[in-house]
């Protein structure tokens, strides 16, 4: 049984088809979330990325449903236009039954869509929400939540075995009721193979500009986190050399004082 398609598949199934590109930042909090909205981003994604970069955590893996469902509330505060998405963190859609709880938990906090990691084998997850009315974005290729099973951050898609993976995973998703794929890492050339292989957009971060969007976390894009640069992630501001330059004015104003 074929289930109505939800209002943001078929908006986004649209824009793709009349060729429009789409930017897409993270928020995790109300200033930035206003900020970009107000801005024009095309969607804004209250990513578990968070965990490293608000929260000092090494990877995405630690992130639980308290802290996206606090993040998320702040967000929905400050957004007025753009669709706010948030991630369901490691080990909370673990079960179909236990995805669509979650699903529903980050809707009631704000969200317009979920997102969570993987392809056909969390179908059945995906199914559960997209079946209940929810909005869903899929994400395949690299799977930060599966670094450490993974060994690492690598590039996917290099052999044409792993390229057919994807492939399949993509399609699968879009047949379960995406309204757009993450294609994280992927080779550029596989990207684009995938992106128009399915109607649906593909949102792309560090796997070429064949995709339909462009991801970044926000602190990669203005320069708020000099501790660790993605090699794809090109920096247009430098925020931390402005926090840092005007506290060392401000401390040493204070100890002028008499």
């Amino acid at each position: 049984m074929r289930h109505a398609v939800h209002p943001l598949t078929q908006q986004l199934i649209e824009r793709k088809a009349r060729g429009e590109k789409l930017a897409v930042l993270t928020a995790y909090d109300y200033p930035t979330a206003r900020l970009l909205d107000e801005a024009g981003v095309d969607i804004i994604l209250v990513g578990d990325s968070l965990g490293m970069v608000v929260l000092g955590l090494p990877d995405t893996t630690s992130v639980n449903m308290n802290t996206m469902l606090h993040h998320a509330a702040a967000v929905r505060r400050a957004v007025k236009r753009a669709p706010v998405v948030v991630d369901l963190p490691a080990h909370s859609y673990d079960t179909p039954e236990q995805a669509l709880k979650n699903a529903e938990r980050l809707v009631s906090a704000g969200a317009d869509a979920v997102k969570l990691e993987g392809g056909r084998v969390v179908i059945e997850q995906v199914r559960a929400i997209t079946q209940a009315g929810i909005g869903y974005i899929g994400h395949i290729g690299m799977l930060p939540q599966s670094v450490k099973l993974d060994g690492g951050y690598k590039k996917k898609g290099k052999m044409e075995a792993d390229a057919l993976c994807l492939l399949d995973d993509a399609r699968a998703l879009e047949d379960a009721g995406a309204a757009a794929i993450v294609l994280e890492s992927i080779v550029s050339e596989v990207a684009l193979r995938i992106s128009q292989s399915v109607k649906i957009p593909t949102i792309g971060i560090g796997s070429g500009d064949g995709c339909d969007a462009q991801v970044l976390v926000t602190h990669d894009l203005i320069g708020a986190f000099p501790w660790f640069k993605p090699p794809f992630a090109k920096s247009r501001a430098n925020v931390a050399q402005e926090i840092t330059r005007a506290t060392m004015e401000f401390v040493a104003d204070v100890k002028r004082e008499r």
